[in-house]
């Protein structure tokens, strides 16, 4: 890439700071969660409306997900972007204690800034095809419920990934490098079972109690435990337990188990054998199970070729220094963690190829160094379903301070500062620089679908969702 294209990324993003801050901010302001986020999906939507884009909603059956388009011909660019929330984590921002704001959901995860950053690079790689009338197809992909709804993998199922040729995502965090290990798969499913009620007392012999089943179901997951490969993961909670009166015997009641193994067929085995705990807790007790497919995902299948061109235009873009005030923010937010989770911190940073950067500092003001191992991250994302059908790379950028934990209210109190939003537009300004590298260096391209076309042959994708699943809001699962 030449230096005049980085200056016309990096100058658009800096002139549009304000447009796309404000984005972030408002889905920030509404947080919505898993297949309900109404309000944010629209207002992505018109935002890439007002750009020029041409947006398709609805799409895989799914009201919050859709696609916005922009530009003609090869190659296809495509960024995956994330808006939904996190219950229980509604903080007001900007504060170094728990204050919570009123909303039963906050973005903990940072969503709000991951899918504006997504937009934004959408939008620099619109702009550079139109002033420089190149053929390439730009699009931006609202993918919703990432957080336990797996809604990339539905839109996967329904084909809405197949003509692109390349996609690209973010996360944010506390660092800036490249996210270029595996993940693991999951699969998690509801199990409902049905009882006969009857009074504890006056009659207990004539009922039939469902909380039994669910108790019997989730002691037996427990005892499998010991009898899988160490690397898989399982969670439970229970969703009904079939009321608040002990003095009746409860008719029905609803269990969640979520199962995570490196690779799809080892959480699919793991799985298969749950579904014969809960079909034999059901005869136990001689109540009826019902089991309703929640959601899944695939393990992540990193591209190491796109992820070397992701890297350099990470290290192209600038990592500005922070200021005193971000400084000061981010010393409280460090002061705020606990003991166990400063050391958890120190000791990764310690552990870290580039330790000395991580001395005396509260916030990134560097870029990791890339040099890939075959790890596997201990957590699960859609976006893995999105590597096995078409070449895809992330990278994380900074957007809070040093050692802050994901899914915390810290995460979401610093969710629309300063920082954030200039991690979340270097970002962009990587992604947009990768897409417009792919676009004048075709051997590159060929290269990253060569490496993907060489793992697809030996590998072929099967969706982890069944064909007659369909996604299920919150209130849909009890």
């Amino acid at each position: 890439m030449t230096t005049n294209t980085a200056d016309l990324v990096r100058d658009y993003l800096k002139e549009n700071f304000d447009k796309f801050a404000q984005v972030s901010t408002y889905i920030f302001n509404h947080p919505e969660i898993r297949f309900t986020e109404n309000a944010s999906a629209e207002h992505l939507a018109q935002a890439c409306e007002k750009e020029g884009f041409s947006v398709e909603r609805a799409v895989a059956g799914v009201d919050t997900a859709f696609v916005a388009t922009a530009g003609s011909g090869s190659p296809v660019i495509g960024f995956l972007g994330e808006y939904d929330a996190l219950s229980g984590l509604g903080q007001v921002p900007h504060q170094t204690t728990i204050q919570p704001d009123g909303n039963d959901s906050g973005h903990g995860c940072g969503h709000n800034l991951l899918g504006t950053g997504a937009f934004a690079a959408a939008c620099a790689m619109k702009q550079y095809l139109e002033e420089n009338s190149l053929p390439g197809t730009v699009k931006f992909f609202g993918c919703p419920a990432e957080e336990g709804g797996s809604g990339k993998t539905f839109m996967v199922r329904d084909g809405i990934f197949d003509d692109v040729d390349v996609a690209l995502t973010w996360h944010p965090g506390s660092t800036n490098s490249i996210m270029d290990t595996s993940s693991l798969a999951c699969l998690q499913a509801i199990f409902r079972f049905e009882g006969i009620s009857s009074h504890a007392a006056a009659s207990p012999h004539l009922g039939r109690s469902a909380l039994d089943a669910v108790e019997l179901m989730s002691s037996g997951v427990n005892y499998l435990r010991e009898h899988v490969i160490p690397e898989a993961r399982m969670h439970y909670a229970i969703l009904n337990a079939g009321g608040i009166s002990p003095n009746v015997v409860q008719p029905v009641a609803e269990v969640v188990h979520l199962i995570r193994a490196p690779i799809i067929k080892q959480a699919d085995d793991i799985f298969k054998r749950v579904v014969k705990i809960a079909e034999g807790a059901a005869l136990m007790t001689e109540t009826k199970m019902e089991m309703i497919f929640d959601e899944g995902c695939s393990n992540y299948i990193p591209n190491r070729a796109l992820e070397k061109i992701l890297y350099n235009s990470l290290l192209d873009s600038s990592v500005e220094e922070p200021t005193e005030e971000e400084n000061q923010f981010a010393k409280q937010i460090w002061e705020s963690l606990s003991e166990v989770e400063q050391n958890s911190y120190l000791e990764k940073a310690k552990s870290a190829e580039n330790a000395s950067d991580y001395e005396g500092k509260y916030l990134a003001d560097f870029v990791s160094p890339y040099h890939p191992k075959d790890d596997v991250m201990p957590g699960s994302t859609d976006v893995s379903d999105v590597s096995w059908v078409v070449p895809t790379a992330q990278l994380r950028a900074a957007t809070s301070a040093l050692g802050t934990p994901g899914h915390s209210w810290q995460m979401t109190s610093q969710g629309i500062s300063s920082f954030a939003h200039k991690g979340m537009l270097r970002a962009a300004e990587a992604m947009a620089k990768t897409a417009i590298h792919l676009l004048h260096h075709e051997d590159d391209l060929e290269a990253v679908k060569r490496e993907f076309e060489e793992f697809k042959a030996k590998n072929p994708y099967i969706c982890p969702i069944p064909k007659d699943a369909k996604p299920l809001m919150i209130h849909e699962r009890a």
